[in-house]
């Protein structure tokens, strides 16, 4: 609980470093602090060890700390996320932003509110999630292993999986499926947050995108990735 506190007071005072000034609640800043405390939050309880496993073999992390799904017959979801991609030395690249979104029609109701966290374990996971949209399902030779509220039961399905999903939900929701999911890549909230035009590619590869807003989420991914 502690942790958490000091994470939280060191988010609040990282946009003073910034020129635009406070995070707004729809900024770019605003999604990369709700994506650092997600993260600190996915990494807590009983799962954290081996979830941290994983991550110290990551090529790449997307975090979504707020998917909502909700409908009746009728459903959807949709969020917002950043990519942050392992660096040369070791460490984690500032993040590139995106949009996860769905819709379906069937038997199905409820609402529900969910952290994400997509591990990219393989350099073919990772081009695929580079590219401008990637939808879950639609390309037979990326292997996805989903896994909710942490890690749960065998870890078989993840051994070779291309990217490996954990979720920590609240609420109920019945009769739907992540495939279909497609991730887009946020250009207009990257120009923002990074004053320049750049892809997601030239952002968590080639390290051209810097706004020490997000050092809070580097760091706490060095801490639990390395």
């Amino acid at each position: 609980m502690m942790k958490r506190l000091l994470l939280a007071a060191t988010l609040a005072l990282a946009p003073a470093l910034l020129p635009a000034g406070r995070a707004l609640a729809d900024s770019p800043q605003h999604l990369v602090d709700s994506s650092t405390l997600a993260l600190e939050d996915l990494m807590g309880g009983p799962q954290g060890t081996q979830t941290q496993d994983y991550l110290r073999r990551a090529k790449a992390v997307v975090i979504c700390p707020n998917i909502f799904r909700g409908g009746f017959f009728f459903g959807g979801e949709g969020g917002a996320c950043v990519m942050s991609a392992r660096t040369a030395d070791g460490s984690w690249s500032d993040p590139a932003l995106y949009t996860l979104g769905s819709g379906s029609f069937g038997l199905q109701f409820g609402v529900q509110n969910s952290e994400v966290m997509m591990l990219i374990m393989t350099d073919s996971g990772l081009n695929a999630l580079l590219n401008s949209q990637f939808k879950f399902g639609a390309d037979a030779s990326i292997a996805v292993a989903t896994f909710g509220s942490g890690v749960n039961g065998s870890m078989a399905p993840a051994i070779n999986a291309d990217i490996i999903s954990f979720s920590k939900s609240q609420g109920l929701y019945g009769g739907v499926s992540l495939g279909g999911s497609v991730l887009s890549n946020n250009a207009g909230a990257e120009q923002a947050y990074y004053g320049q035009q750049l892809d997601a590619r030239q952002i968590v590869v080639d390290g051209q995108g810097n706004n020490p807003g997000a050092n809070p989420l580097r760091t706490l991914l060095t801490r639990y990735g390395q």
